[in-house]
């Protein structure tokens, strides 16, 4: 019983390490692609929330609960998840979407793009890249949203900056310090 206490400490250790690390990494990544603190931190806690669903799940088999309870239980959590999230499809999409491109999307906050549309000009500068969706603001001074799971279906071209001297600043958002 001691040995098993022991593994479970170090595995509770072994994730708050790994847990601070991936949230560094992840800040030093929304500084590199200017993203705005609200997303970072969303995409942290999504990627917190699943590491400490692993960290449970092999907790529960060291202390002897067995393998099949265990998967008997982490595929029934999965189950209702996913039907659950399938009624809301476009939510799960744009999740994972946001999460894609918090780490792979080539454009950030103030570049002018134009995605591949034919029924209408899709084209402006990049506001805000949220996790469900992302604000461009046309010329005529719209702010368009446009969800991330189309923008990662439709061609998105890189136009170059015709208004150098006036810089797009993100939307600020007043967010409460954690104490």
């Amino acid at each position: 019983m001691l040995n098993q206490l022991l593994m479970c400490i170090v595995y509770l250790a072994v994730f708050l390490f790994a847990q601070r690390q991936v949230s560094k990494w992840i800040r030093q990544q929304a500084e590199k692609k200017q993203v705005n603190e609200v997303r970072s931190r969303l995409v942290t806690r999504l990627i917190s929330y699943f590491m400490f669903f692993v960290t449970i799940s092999i907790m529960a088999i060291s202390l002897g609960l067995g393998y099949q309870e265990v998967s008997l239980f982490v595929s029934s959590a999965f189950a209702v998840l996913g039907v659950a999230l399938f009624a809301q499809w476009s939510i799960l999409s744009n999740i994972t979407a946001g999460v894609l491109i918090f780490f792979a999307f080539p454009y950030r906050i103030g570049d002018r793009i134009r995605i591949v549309e034919k029924d209408e000009d899709m084209s402006g500068v990049i506001v805000e890249i949220a996790l469900f969706h992302i604000l461009i603001k046309r010329e005529s001074g719209d702010v368009m949203t446009y969800p991330n799971s189309l923008l990662l279906q439709k061609g998105v071209i890189k136009q170059p900056n015709e208004m150098p001297a006036k810089k797009v600043q993100p939307i600020k958002r007043v967010i409460p310090k954690r104490k």
